[in-house]
């Protein structure tokens, strides 16, 4: 399944925002959180890889694209 590029920023900002709960030093249950963080990175990572093949564009180009969009969200304001 394609993804739109808005489809592959909501997964790289969950992504994120997984990492952050792992990290966070009062994490619960650090195993859960890793595990939460590794899916939705891996969620990403395909997204990111259907979404190159599907409009024939590089898939590393894609990943900063977004990378870049949801890291600088709001710098424009």
């Amino acid at each position: 399944m394609a993804h739109t590029f808005e489809d592959l920023v909501t997964l790289e900002q969950a992504a994120e925002a997984a990492h952050a709960r792992y990290t966070a030093p009062d994490a619960a249950d650090v195993d859960a959180a890793r595990r939460a963080w590794v899916d939705a990175a891996a969620a990403f990572q395909t997204a990111v890889t259907a979404h190159a093949t599907a409009e024939g564009t590089s898939r590393i180009e894609v990943e900063m694209a977004v990378k870049k969009a949801v890291r600088h969200a709001g710098a424009e304001a």
